[in-house]
């Protein structure tokens, strides 16, 4: 493979699906720039009378909303994707670092690493938001209080006493650099060189710098379009060819000996670049609403597929989704883990249509509960699919937003109904009722009784059509235990399958 040439990566299978469904957790060190974002919102309806510039009138503590920035977004990325976090950085001796330092440990991150330094202010991103005439709030102006000068050697010295102490015990570390001084040569170097000498990876999201050295030997470095650009001088050239984004991962791969390179590119997607060659994993279009967060966004991802084992193409893909998920988010927030379960299942093909293996429906009802959704169960053999059935399921859909439904396997309707049964397969089964507009979800279940199925699924309600009482069900005991709502459905004499098969067989 030359430098102009790279695979594109094929769609998703099952197994990156199941892989996504296991991570949970990983235990990963944050080294890097730590900021606090605060938004101070109020209202914009005057200009100054002094000058011809608009008045911000807030309304005291109350209209000031902060939130750890900068690598401290990571931190939240990372525990949005349940992962233990240890946090080494600095704050300056004042009231923004303790507000800071606050907001993580209630973040859940362990916060002893962060060192502070009563030379610098810490770093503030403080935007003024204006609302005038009700209409959308305007971002009016943006103070950045900082100091970019580089910490000193005793400042390096005890930050790398705090990453001395917590490496040993984590899967992965990361390295955000934003150039704010916590993360020069020296101090990157040293990180390079205590990764190498344990084996763990080190995943660096680069500062905007023109020199990547500091970094040289990293597992895996991942800039984006104006970062790479920037680094290799090649300004310009990655905004209309994906040749020229193989060229520069490749050439930063080799020139500083990262193992893995993942060159982010906004709506291209990425390239991966790697021993092997380049793969170019497109992103699916998405409605962006705000990228605030999505660089961070990539790196908590990359972090918890590496701290997991998913370090090629896997990883990158995890990472496009999360990202994908990120951008359509008002400002940084942390995608749940949850939700990129559910995206890698719909991105592949075991998310298409409407049935599903039980594990994969789970997938998809964890977030749909989340949200609020009313989640309506129900099973049976559905065997030869007539009126009462079309009926009963579509009553069953107005007991909720979600219909699932469990459809006996072969083996079990033998069982239930004779060894002349089933009149139809599951798989015709299944196509026949996945054109209900009722139906949400199909699942086909093994076991003899629908406890299984009930116990993973946890419905808001369970739904069984008939002329009996919600206690002479044969799952009444275990649906009393877990506090499921019971509803039994109006029964439409003479439509069962057995009398309308007993009526074909005598005509």
């Amino acid at each position: 493979m030359t430098e102009s040439t790279y695979k594109t990566a094929t769609d998703p299978g099952v197994k990156f699906v199941e892989a996504v469904a296991r991570l949970k957790g990983g235990r990963l060190l944050l080294v890097g720039d730590l900021m606090l974002d605060e938004m101070v919102r109020g209202s914009a309806e005057r200009l100054s009378p002094d000058a011809p510039v608009p008045v911000l009138s807030i309304d005291g503590e109350s209209s000031i909303d902060r939130r750890p920035g900068g690598t401290g977004n990571v931190a939240a990325c990372l525990r949005g994707l349940e992962a233990e976090v240890s946090i080494v950085g600095l704050v300056g001796d004042d009231e923004a670092g303790r507000q800071l330092t606050s907001a993580l440990e209630s973040e859940g991150c362990e916060i002893g690493g962060i060192v502070i330094d009563a030379s610098r202010p810490t770093t503030v991103k403080r935007s003024l938001v204006g609302l005038a005439q009700h209409r959308h709030p305007q971002k009016m102006f943006r103070l950045d209080i900082e100091s970019r000068t580089p910490a000193s050697d005793d400042v390096i010295e005890r930050l790398l006493e705090s990453i001395d102490a917590r490496i040993d015990q984590v899967d992965c570390v990361c390295l955000e650099d934003y150039d704010k001084g916590t993360c020069p040569p020296a101090l990157c170097r040293a990180l390079v060189e205590r990764c190498l000498a344990r084996k763990i990876p080190l995943l660096v999201d680069p500062a905007a710098i023109a020199d990547y050295s500091r970094y040289a030997g990293a597992s895996l470095i991942t800039p984006n379009r104006t970062e790479a650009e920037l680094a290799m001088n090649r300004l310009g050239g990655l905004k209309t060819d994906l040749g020229e984004a193989v060229a520069i991962a490749t050439e930063l791969r080799t020139q500083h000996g990262f193992d893995v390179v993942v060159l982010t590119l906004d709506r291209d997607g990425a390239m991966l670049a790697t021993e092997d060659g380049c793969t170019h994993l497109p992103t699916e279009a998405k409605s962006v609403y705000d990228v605030t967060g999505a660089g961070d966004m990539v790196l908590a991802a990359l972090a918890v597929a590496w701290a997991h084992g998913l370090c090629g193409v896997e990883g990158v893909r995890l990472a496009n989704l999360a990202a994908g998920i990120e951008v359509g988010l008002t400002g940084a927030q942390a995608v749940p883990l949850a939700d990129l379960r559910r995206a890698a299942l719909l991105a592949s093909a075991a998310g298409r249509g409407k049935v599903r293996k039980l594990e994969h429906l789970l997938l998809e009802l964890e977030v749909l509960r989340r949200d609020g959704r009313r989640i309506v169960l129900t099973n049976g053999c559905f065997d030869v699919i007539h009126a009462g059935h079309v009926a009963y399921l579509k009553e069953a859909r107005q007991q909720g937003d979600v219909l699932v439904v469990g459809i006996n396997a072969d083996a079990t309707v033998r069982a239930l109904k004779g060894p002349e049964r089933p009149i139809f397969n599951e798989v015709e089964r299944l196509e026949v009722l996945a054109e209900l507009e009722s139906i949400d979800y199909l699942v086909v279940f093994e076991e003899a009784t629908a406890d299984h199925l009930i116990e993973s699924v946890v419905p808001s309600v369970y739904v069984k059509g008939g002329d009996y009482q919600a206690s002479e069900i044969a799952e009444f005991d275990l649906l009393t235990r877990l506090g499921i709502q019971i509803g039994i459905l109006a029964h439409r004499p003479g439509l069962g399958s057995t009398a309308i098969i007993d009526r074909l067989r005598s005509s």
